[in-house]
């Protein structure tokens, strides 16, 4: 415990990594751009929503704004920000989110407002679900170890319980995607219900459209694979290809997963996941799968061979 105090005493090794930024705490952030005239009503109300839903899921505290950290004003010519910037999300073991404003990021506001506020309801309701979602830490020579998140566990050595897919698969079986992949598909339904609720719409630009419908949920198979060159801006160009990546690689594998495991009840199994991981305990979906698909489903479907601890129940 005093390890993990230690690191989340001082967030600078992560922000260091973006020495160009200015970072601020996401409460202050919004406060100045409240002082700017910028209405930040959206994300508050988006927020509103998000707290009420993951009260369901067994949620009751979610991330701290002062846990989040929000980056501006870079140094760099050409810096571009938003979810899909490099090396950015949230930090368990320091417990902060690190967070980038969408659009430009050679200034103070963003470029355009009402995207860069879905942009960040969208990352900061995913990292509230990161944030709440069970971890169980041993000690190893005095360093904090993570052995369980959510409904996966690691070895001390590091072993996984649940394998990587293999590159370039289109289906899951890897608990780390899946449990992603429904972090980003509960944001992102709270993030497109704040659009429809104040009326925002797409923009016209081809960078613009693709952000919009990536952070509502709204991305087609065309435009997931869609390949976006913005020749005066080598940065937005690589900000598509992590945003195309991250769509196929974690969304579109969630999504086929559900597809194959829950048909007609995706809905269902998405909360019953979302719920086991807040709680740590997989037993209650084990069994739902098991009703579907017969006894040992989720270690059928997600144990790496050899990997056993009968400490688990799943």
């Amino acid at each position: 415990m005093a390890a993990l105090a230690a690191m989340r005493a001082d967030a600078s090794p992560l922000t260091g990594k973006h020495a160009a930024h200015v970072f601020r705490p996401l409460s202050e952030m919004l406060s100045r751009w409240a002082a700017d005239g910028i209405d930040t009503t959206q994300f508050h109300a988006g927020v509103e929503n998000a707290k009420r839903r993951y009260a369901g899921y067994g949620l009751t505290k979610i991330l701290p704004l002062d846990r989040v950290l929000v980056g501006c004003e870079s140094s760099r010519v050409g810096a571009f920000g938003g979810f899909h910037h490099p090396d950015q999300g949230y930090r368990h073991l320091q417990m902060v989110a690190i967070i980038t404003m969408y659009g430009p990021m050679e200034r103070r506001n963003p470029e355009r407002p009402a995207l860069a506020l879905l942009d960040l309801l969208r990352a900061y309701a995913h990292d509230c679900l990161h944030y709440g979602s069970r971890r169980r830490y041993v000690e190893v020579a005095g360093v904090p170890v993570r052995t369980q998140y959510g409904i996966n566990y690691r070895r001390t050595s590091g072993q996984s319980y649940s394998a990587a897919d293999q590159r370039g698969s289109h289906h899951t079986r890897n608990l780390g995607i899946v449990m992603e992949g429904a972090c980003d598909k509960e944001a992102r339904s709270i993030t497109r219900q704040t659009a429809e609720r104040f009326g925002v719409t797409e923009p016209s630009d081809v960078l613009g459209v693709l952000a919009f419908r990536d952070v509502t949920g709204n991305l087609t198979e065309e435009d997931a694979g869609r390949v976006v060159a913005v020749p005066e801006s080598e940065e937005q160009t690589r900000y598509a290809e992590a945003l195309s990546g991250y769509e196929k690689g974690v969304n579109r594998r969630y999504t086929h997963f559900l597809e194959e495991f829950a048909p007609g009840e995706e809905s269902e199994c998405d909360v019953r996941l979302l719920a086991a991981m807040i709680s740590g305990d997989a037993s209650a979906l084990g069994t739902w799968l098991d009703e579907r698909h017969g006894p040992g489903t989720f270690m059928g479907l997600f144990r790496t061979p050899g990997y056993f601890d009968p400490g688990l129940t799943a």
